[in-house]
């Protein structure tokens, strides 16, 4: 079993306990920061392993399939009692926040390193202010904006300092991973709008209750079930990876989420699209990559646009 491998599973054991003590954190918002930090940020890479034996319409489509049978399983009653006006949003947010990115985020890392698609992802923060502000009518104080901005400034300078584009990698594929990144902030606003009142479980469940059609027809009609070869390691190594992504990277994860959104502003939630250059820079040091000072002073710089961009005036 690979190095990946094992931390994926030592990780699957270790994240409910720690999820069980935030109960008793006073601050549980920062908790579910931290945490989501460490699984979306472990899933660029998840999605990169698992784009060996899998194309990205095969990637995307498993992803949705597996994580929806799983929340069934532990939440299908939670869908009770939910009113029309629900459904329609749990329907576009599932959509908006879930399905469009699993696939942008999977044809683009087909050319572009997963620290890079982390980094880039980092847009969130801003892209979701500025929606905030034009469309919203969210109120920006001069901190959150400084705050995004420094953040953002850290997210660059990651790249300058050693994770950047070789020429392998083609550049018109950034573009789907900032457009991934504006559906994740427009779905923030939706989520906090639209279905404040849904719990997070019934949330999550209902997200990937509306996806999984569609995504059955796309792995139909990927080639899956006649192209593959059923028996090559490529194949299940690559389905071993996106097991855990679904589950550990998705369902969970995307709880959690729709946790934190609860309990915290649209502003702070994005937020931990900052955290995610860390941890997947970490996770190329576990592949023998040298970390410089460079990259440990760009981390420094993105906590300190997190502190900036949530610490509000008392009247707020």
């Amino acid at each position: 079993m690979s190095n990946i491998q094992s931390i994926v599973l030592s990780s699957s054991k270790v994240v409910p306990l720690l999820l069980k003590f935030s109960m008793d954190l006073k601050k549980s918002k920062w908790f579910y920061l931290i945490i989501l930090s460490l699984l979306w940020g472990s899933s660029y890479i998840l999605i990169k392993k698992s784009l060996i034996g899998l194309n990205p319409l095969e990637l995307g489509s498993l992803r949705i399939l597996i994580t929806t049978l799983v929340l069934l399983i532990i939440g299908y009653k939670s869908l009770r009692g939910l009113s029309k006006n629900n459904w329609k949003w749990l329907a576009i947010t599932g959509y908006v926040g879930t399905f469009f990115p699993a696939f942008l985020f999977a044809y683009a890392q087909t050319q572009i390193d997963s620290a890079v698609a982390a980094i880039l992802n980092s847009l969130t923060p801003l892209l979701n202010l500025i929606l905030g502000f034009s469309f919203f009518g969210v109120i920006v104080f001069k901190r959150q904006l400084w705050g995004v901005i420094i953040g953002l400034l850290g997210s660059v300078l990651l790249i300058y300092s050693g994770i950047q584009f070789d020429e392998t990698q083609q550049s018109d594929y950034i573009f789907l991973i900032l457009l991934a990144s504006l559906c994740y902030a427009l779905n923030l606003h939706f989520l906090k709008i639209y279905l404040k009142d849904v719990n997070a479980l019934a949330m999550t469940v209902g997200n990937f209750v509306f996806m999984a059609p569609l995504a059955a027809i796309i792995l139909i009609f990927s080639g899956f079930f006649k192209s593959q070869n059923f028996q090559s390691p490529e194949l299940y190594s690559s389905l071993f990876y996106v097991v855990i992504l679904a589950v550990v990277s998705s369902a969970f994860a995307k709880y959690l989420f729709n946790k934190l959104i609860k309990i915290s502003s649209a502003v702070f939630a994005s937020s931990v699209t900052y955290t995610l250059p860390i941890v997947a820079l970490f996770w190329g040091i576990s592949d023998g990559e040298q970390i410089s000072f460079l990259q440990i002073l760009a981390t420094v710089i993105i906590l300190v646009g997190i502190w900036l961009a949530h610490k509000k005036n008392k009247a707020a």
